[in-house]
């Protein structure tokens, strides 16, 4: 296990990563407040923790059925 893996908050390019999306995407989520992030500093960064939230409420949405 890395050293990255044992950190509680990411940039949010490490986020984005973990996800498997985009940084774009990963600032937009962010900025939407889809996925809570805090300041330290002048930093953005993101919390594991709300990157598990995230995922987490996305699994508690109804599936929409396929077209």
């Amino acid at each position: 296990m890395s050293t990255a893996d044992n950190r509680v908050v990411l940039t949010i390019e490490e986020a984005a990563q973990r996800l498997g999306i985009g940084r774009t995407t990963m600032y937009a989520l962010v900025m939407n407040g889809e996925i809570r992030s805090v300041t330290i500093g002048r930093l953005r960064r993101v919390p594991v923790r709300c990157l598990d939230e995230y995922v987490t409420t996305l699994l508690d949405q109804p599936m929409t059925p396929a077209a």
